[in-house]
């Protein structure tokens, strides 16, 4: 049911077609009752190497627990792993983004590393008798094509080194009671659970290196209510952000969700890695968008992160610990996000210009003179190739590094944006400002900049793959960045490579397409290597918006340090002590170690340039020049 203003709708029960390629029917969930109740724990890393022990409540096994809060909980668990914050120095120091931590590795914060036990195969025997209970055959899958898609995907760089790392079943829930109950079977068994709703994940965020259960999401695709007066809509974990666009359009609501990834992200994965957009410019990233979420705990607990207000000041922000943390801390399973006005009207445009420097330039100016772009986007030469020979649009553009802008607001306010871009534009010798002709065309054009990545992989050689992956720069650093990069794809060997940015907050995508060899694939990596660590010496973060995954834990220990991590993962076995929750993703403990030694020996922000390859042209013969 959907409520808009107090009126009750009926939305459709119709089945849903999940990335498996089949329809799931939605299954009525069973009546069960389900109290919410403070996460609680002993405030201490438990043992997980033993075997599954008994729960005060129902048939449940596991840690004994008590009755405290979700944040006395936290706060306990912080205080009984000896964090001294009075103590702790900053990993990072502003004068200089090369510096290491200024202590002696683990004095600051006294923690220690396990490696937890997980149940297998026998477990999950032991355990299916019980989902069955829950959810019937029909939503329980073991077929080995499900479990590879739910593994890994076809662009995900992280799939080169975790193929093979898929989950022992597919669950299918319906509700909230529904993914408590299966939670705590899973707790109870000792077995991994790890969450799945759009599965376009770029690094490996949804793997199963350690086996467990897989959470799609995919039934709990319900707008649950939406109130335009308060400007904000409650949701499902698999409502689709285009979907939720399109419904509130075709409701003669004049709202819309302003943070636009990839066409098929579902919100659930959206607060998972914290995304943003080509809309970040101006409405910011996912995580400004949340209002509150419902999250099931590690132990089936579900708690609600906070009331609707869109302020508050009441206790810790939980929403910004669960947006971003890839699931390794709950499962959300409701998201009430704020809507935004829809804009009057929107215009798009395109500017070509003849260096990535000038284009990054422009699009600082602009934003400095306080113009209220909608969107400003990059793509370098290559990326206008691929656009040219992709089909997305009915007429050719200049091969050069290009502006995408889109102005939005009143007829006269867009005007007078496009005045001051133009003006802007023509001092750093931008060539020429196209305008799309009709709103047919600007779809076109911008869908061209959305699709980037799927035009780049089709038009790679046969059999060819894809390795991407995103960082984020000061702005000011950001054509530094892309220049250095373009450089070492047109020395790699790889068949070809473009640069995509969000200009607007300094996030660049690499995109590399390579030939199926192992040199090639080596030299994909070395690039993609190479443009994170140049972005973490230029006071960058390894992730602008795709998340840690499993393919950047080594350099997220790299950016933060091994005390910071240190702290999350003090934070993760304070909620989740045995590490059941999307585990082998944000951190492990070989990187911890392996990071830390680097910290003492100085090479925790190495850079490894690309070797030069003498008499070699890059393979991409038919691309243009780089620019």
């Amino acid at each position: 049911m959907l409520r808009i203003g107090g009126t009750r709708l009926k939305t459709s029960a119709l089945g849903t077609k999940t990335n498996l390629g089949r329809f799931v029917r939605p299954v009525a969930a069973a009546s069960t009752t389900v109290t919410t109740r403070g996460f609680s724990c002993t405030g201490r890393a438990l043992d997980a190497q033993g075997s599954p022990e008994t729960q005060n409540s129902g048939s449940s096994k596991g840690p004994s627990r008590g009755s405290s809060s979700s944040v006395a909980v936290l706060l306990s668990a912080l205080v009984a792993s000896g964090l001294t914050f009075a103590g702790t120095k900053y990993y990072l120091d502003n004068n200089n983004t090369n510096t290491t931590s200024n202590n002696p590795a683990g004095q600051s914060i006294n923690h220690t590393w396990t490696t937890p036990k997980y149940g297998g195969l026998a477990e999950f025997q032991q355990a299916y008798p019980e989902l069955l209970e829950i959810l019937g055959q029909d939503r329980v899958s073991t077929d080995k094509e499900d479990l590879e898609r739910h593994g890994f995907n076809e662009w995900t760089p992280a799939t080169i080194a975790v193929s093979g790392s898929t989950p022992i079943a597919i669950v299918y829930p319906t509700s909230t009671e529904e993914v408590s109950r299966i939670a705590k079977i899973c707790h109870k068994y000792r077995l991994p659970m790890i969450g799945f709703s759009g599965g376009s994940s770029i690094e490996g965020n949804f793997s199963a290196p350690r086996g467990g259960i897989c959470f799609d999401f995919n039934l709990m695709n319900k707008i649950i209510e939406v109130r335009p007066d308060d400007m904000d809509a409650t949701v499902q974990p698999a409502v689709g952000w285009v979907e939720l666009n399109r419904w509130l359009k075709s409701h003669d609501i004049n709202l819309f969700f302003g943070v636009d990834p990839a066409p098929i992200a579902k919100i659930g994965g959206m607060v998972s890695t914290s995304c943003s957009g080509t809309n970040c410019v101006k409405y910011g990233p996912m995580r400004d968008h949340v209002v509150n979420m419902t999250v099931v705990l590690a132990d089936g607990s579900i708690i609600k992160t906070r009331q609707r207000p869109r302020k508050s000041s009441a206790g810790y922000n939980l929403n910004h610990l669960f947006c971003g943390s890839e699931g390794t801390l709950g499962l959300i399973t409701e998201i009430t996000i704020k809507l935004q006005v829809a804009p009057e009207n929107t215009k798009v445009a395109i500017c070509p210009f003849p260096s990535v420097k000038n284009a990054t330039d422009t699009a600082i100016q602009i934003i400095r003179a306080g113009v209220p772009l909608h969107c400003v986007e990059l793509m370098d030469d290559v990326q206008m190739w691929a656009v040219n020979n992709s089909g997305y649009t009915s007429r050719k553009w200049s091969e050069e590094p290009t502006l995408f802008f889109k102005f939005s607001g009143t007829e006269r306010g867009i005007q007078e944006q496009i005045e001051k871009a133009q003006e802007i534009a023509k001092k750093n010798d931008g060539t020429k400002f196209e305008f799309a002709r009709d709103e047919k065309e600007g779809e076109q054009l911008w869908s061209a900049r959305k699709e980037a990545l799927w035009s780049s992989m089709a038009l790679g050689p046969k059999n060819g793959k894809v390795y991407t992956t995103d960082v984020a720069v000061p702005m000011s650093k950001l054509a530094e960045l892309i220049l250095a990069t373009k450089e070492d794809i047109k020395n790699s060997g790889v068949a070809y490579g473009s640069a995509i940015g969000h200009v607007g907050d300094g996030n660049f995508h690499a995109t590399l397409i390579y030939n199926d060899t192992p040199e090639e694939e080596a030299a994909a990596k070395q690039v993609a290597k190479n443009v994170v660590y140049r972005g973490l010496q230029l006071d960058g973060t390894c992730s602008g918006e795709h998340g840690v995954g499993i393919s950047k834990i080594d350099y997220l220990v790299s950016e933060l340090g091994p005390d910071t991590i240190d702290l999350m993962h003090t934070i993760k076995l304070a909620l989740d002590p045995y590490e059941l929750l999307n585990p082998g993703k944000l951190f492990t403990k070989e990187a911890i170690e392996t990071g830390r030694q680097r910290v003492l020996d100085g090479t925790s922000r190495e850079y490894y340039p690309f070797p030069p390859k003498d008499n070699e042209t890059n393979a991409a013969t038919s691309t243009p020049e780089t620019k």
